[in-house]
C-alpha cells in the first residue's frame, strides 16, 4: 500500500500538515501524508481568509522561505487589502479574502505534483516508538507504517468535542469525526496535555441578505499579492465584503439563551482565544457597548455561502437564528449551518525544542494547533519549520532555527517553547520587539537566501530577489545623487503642508520628510522617467522609500538585536540542575527546571524568571 519506510510521515492534512509535507518532499525526503479524509485537505475550517495583522507578515515569510501558502493564496483570492496603511510600514499587513473551495483544490493539486509525496487515508491511532525514538505510525485499520521521523499536525481533531447549545457530539469540525487514540498513548510516553476551545460562526445563504442595508468593504484600488514569486499576478477584479452591526435588540435576544450556553452553564471549562471572542462573550464582557461589528464575507467567486465574521457562537441554533434575523440586512436570513464551539486536546509547547521536535521522543515533531496556537498562518509556519527540520534531521543536515530578530516565525516559536500558552496563541505585531526589521515588504530579503541555502527556495526565487535588490539600490543611488530646484518642488511641498526650500536639495532629503510620499515626487520629471525606464515596480520603490524614511530606526533595532545576540551565545549545559543554585527564586528554579532553556536569552523570556535569576545564572557561568 505504501513505499516501505518513509523519511517523514506527516499526520493531518490541514495548513500545518500541507506545509510540512510539501517542505519535506520538495527538499528530497520520501514523505507520506496521512489524513482521515483526503477530500478535506487544506480546508479553511473557520473564516475564508489568509493574512491580516502580523499574520500577513508570517505568510510572506513562509513564501520567502519557499513554502506554498502564499502562492496558493494568490491563485485563489477574491479580494486583497493592505491593512494599516495609515500607520508606519512596520504595521502594514496584507490580507486576502479567499475562495474556500478553490484554495483546497489548489493545495491538493500542488501536493499531488510532488513526486516524493505519497498519500494515505486513515486515522492515525498510535505511534511506533523504539528505544526512545519514533519509528512510525499505527492506523485505525491496523496498518503499521515505518518512518525515520513523524510530524503530528492534528488540528482540533484530537478527542474533538463539538458544542451547540446543550448538545454535544464528537467531531474534529462540522461533519467530520474526531481523532482518538493518540492522546492516551502520548500521555503514557510522558507528555503533558490539556484542553482548549475555539469556535466558529454560522454560515448563511447570501441570496437571503439585503446588502443595501450594509456598508460595502471593497478591496484595494491597486491590489497587491502575497508571493514574491513572479508566477502569480495581482487580482484584476475583486468581490466586496460588507459590514453590518449588532444592536441592543440583538444582544437581548442572545441573552435569552445564556442559560443554555455551554460557555456559561459549565459544559465548556477549557480556554478559548482571547482575541477572537464569541458573540456571547463580547456582550457579556463589554456590556456597555451598544453594538459590535459583523463582517459579511463571501466564501468564493461562485458560491452564495457567506461567513458571518464576528458572530462566533455556541448558543442554541434557535437563539442564533432569532438574533441574526434582528441584524440589519439579515431580516430574511437562511442558515446553511449554525455556529458551534469545539474543545480539543493540545500539548503544552514547552515540551518542544526550537526545531519543534519533542524533547521526550527523538524524531517526533508537533506543529499547529496541537501546540496551542490558533490561525491558519500560525499553523502553516510551524508546519513549514517542522517539515524542514524533520528532513534535515533524517539527512543529518543540522537544525534550522530562526531568531526573534529574523522573522515573526522565530518570535512565535520562541514564545511557545519558552513561555508556553494557556490560551490559543495568536500572533500580533506587539509580540515582536523588532517590528521595523520584520516588515512584510522585506521578508524575501530576510529569508529567501536562507530558504535557498537549505534547498527549499528555488534558484529562480533567489534570482528574483537579487534583481529586486539591485533595482532598489539603483533607485536609492539616484535619489541620493539627484537634486531638485525650489521652483520644481515647492508647489508639491506646500500642497502637502511641508515647508518650502530656498536652495537645491537632494531627492532623498525631500523624501525623508514625513509628509512627503514617493508618489508625490513622481510629478518630478527626471524621477518619473528613471522609474519608467528601469521598470521599477511599486514594491521596489516602496522599499526604497522605507529605507530612506526609517533608516535611523532600522539601525537602532539592528544595534539592539546585536546586543541581545551576545547573551544568546551563552549556552546552558543540557540537563543543568538549577536546584544547585540556592540564590534562584523558587518560581524561577521551578520554571527553568521544567523548560530547560538552551541559552541565557531563552531563559530571560520564561514567564516567572526574574532579572535577578538571570544574574545568578550569569555569575555561575562566569559572565
Amino acid at each position: 500500500m505504501t513505499r516501505g519506510e518513509y523519511d517523514v510521515i506527516v499526520v493531518g492534512g490541514g495548513h500545518a500538515g500541507c506545509e510540512a509535507a510539501a517542505a519535506a518532499a520538495k527538499m528530497g525526503s520520501k514523505t507520506l501524508l496521512v489524513t482521515m479524509n483526503l477530500q478535506t485537505i487544506a480546508q479553511m475550517s473557520c473564516n475564508p481568509a489568509m493574512g491580516g495583522v502580523a499574520k500577513g507578515q508570517i505568510l510572506r515569510e513562509v513564501d520567502a522561505l519557499g513554502g506554498m501558502s502564499g502562492i496558493i493564496t494568490d491563485k485563489t483570492m477574491i479580494q486583497f487589502r493592505m491593512l494599516n496603511r495609515s500607520k508606519g510600514p512596520a504595521m502594514w499587513s496584507p490580507r486576502a479574502q479567499s475562495d474556500r473551495m478553490r484554495f483546497a483544490e489548489e493545495w491538493r493539486w500542488a501536493l499531488e505534483s510532488l513526486p516524493n509525496l505519497d498519500f494515505f487515508q486513515d486515522m492515525v491511532t498510535g505511534l511506533i516508538v523504539e528505544g526512545g525514538r519514533v519509528a512510525g505510525v499505527k492506523t485505525g485499520i491496523g496498518v503499521e507504517i515505518k518512518a525515520k521521523s513523524v510530524i503530528l499536525t492534528n488540528g482540533t481533531f484530537l478527542n474533538g468535542l463539538i458544542h451547540l447549545g446543550e448538545k454535544q457530539f464528537g467531531g474534529g469540525r462540522a461533519g467530520e469525526r474526531a481523532s482518538t487514540g493518540l492522546t492516551p498513548e502520548l500521555a503514557a510516553l510522558g507528555f503533558e496535555y490539556g484542553r482548549m476551545k475555539t469556535g466558529t460562526p454560522p454560515r448563511v445563504d447570501g441570496r437571503s441578505l439585503d446588502y443595501s442595508k450594509m456598508e460595502e468593504q471593497a478591496g484595494d484600488e491597486r491590489p497587491e499579492k502575497f508571493s514574491f514569486s513572479s508566477q502569480t499576478k495581482p487580482l484584476e477584479t475583486q468581490r466586496s465584503c460588507h459590514i453590518t452591526y449588532t444592536s441592543n435588540e440583538v444582544h437581548e435576544i442572545l441573552k435569552e439563551g445564556f442559560d443554555r450556553s455551554p460557555m456559561f452553564n459549565g459544559q465548556i471549562e477549557s480556554t478559548g482565544p482571547r482575541y477572537c471572542p464569541s458573540i456571547e462573550d463580547k456582550i457579556n464582557k463589554f456590556a456597555g457597548k451598544d453594538r459590535h461589528q459583523i463582517f459579511v464575507e463571501p466564501e468564493g467567486w461562485k458560491t452564495c455561502e457567506v461567513y458571518v465574521n464576528g458572530f462566533s457562537t455556541s448558543l442554541p441554533e434557535d437563539i442564533q437564528f432569532k438574533a441574526l434575523k434582528s441584524v440589519a440586512g439579515f431580516e430574511n436570513v437562511r442558515f446553511f449551518r449554525p455556529g458551534y464551539a469545539i474543545e480539543y486536546d493540545y500539548f503544552p509547547p514547552t515540551q518542544l525544542k526550537y526545531t519543534l521536535e519533542t524533547k521526550l521522543i527523538d524524531g517526533l515533531y508537533f506543529a499547529g494547533q496541537i501546540n496551542g496556537t490558533t490561525g491558519y498562518e500560525e499553523a502553516a509556519c510551524q508546519g513549514l519549520m517542522a517539515g524542514i527540520n524533520a528532513h534535515r534531521k533524517v539527512q543529518e543536515g543540522g537544525e534550522f532555527v530562526l531568531g526573534r530578530d529574523e522573522a515573526y516565525i522565530g518570535v512565535l516559536i520562541d514564545d511557545l517553547i519558552t513561555k508556553g500558552t494557556e490560551e490559543p496563541y495568536r500572533m500580533f505585531t506587539s509580540r515582536a520587539e523588532y517590528r521595523i526589521l520584520l516588515r512584510q515588504d522585506n521578508a524575501d530579503e530576510r529569508l529567501t537566501r536562507k530558504g535557498f541555502d537549505i534547498g527549499l527556495a528555488e534558484v529562480s526565487r533567489l534570482a528574483e530577489l537579487e534583481g529586486k535588490q539591485s533595482k532598489v539600490e539603483e533607485l536609492n543611488r539616484f535619489l541620493e545623487k539627484h537634486g531638485v530646484e525650489p521652483m520644481d518642488v515647492n508647489p508639491i511641498l506646500e500642497s502637502k503642508g511641508s515647508s518650502s526650500i530656498k536652495q537645491k536639495l537632494r531627492l532623498d532629503g525631500i523624501l525623508s520628510r514625513p509628509q512627503i510620499e514617493f508618489t508625490d515626487l513622481m510629478e518630478y520629471g527626471e524621477l518619473s522617467n528613471f522609474v519608467l525606464d528601469n521598470g521599477i515596480t511599486r514594491e521596489e520603490w516602496e522599499q526604497a522609500e522605507i529605507k530612506i524614511k526609517y533608516q535611523g530606526y532600522i539601525n537602532k533595532e539592528k544595534e539592539n538585536a546585536e546586543k541581545l545576540s551576545r547573551l544568546s551565545d551563552i549556552r546552558i549545559p543540557e540537563g543543568f540542575d538549577y536546584k544547585r543554585l540556592k540564590s534562584l527564586s523558587y518560581e524561577g528554579c521551578e520554571k527553568l527546571s521544567r523548560v530547560q532553556p538552551q541559552t541565557i536569552e531563552q531563559a530571560k523570556k520564561i514567564s516567572g524568571v526574574t532579572p535577578s535569576d538571570i544574574s545568578v545564572l550569569l555569575v555561575y557561568m562566569g559572565r
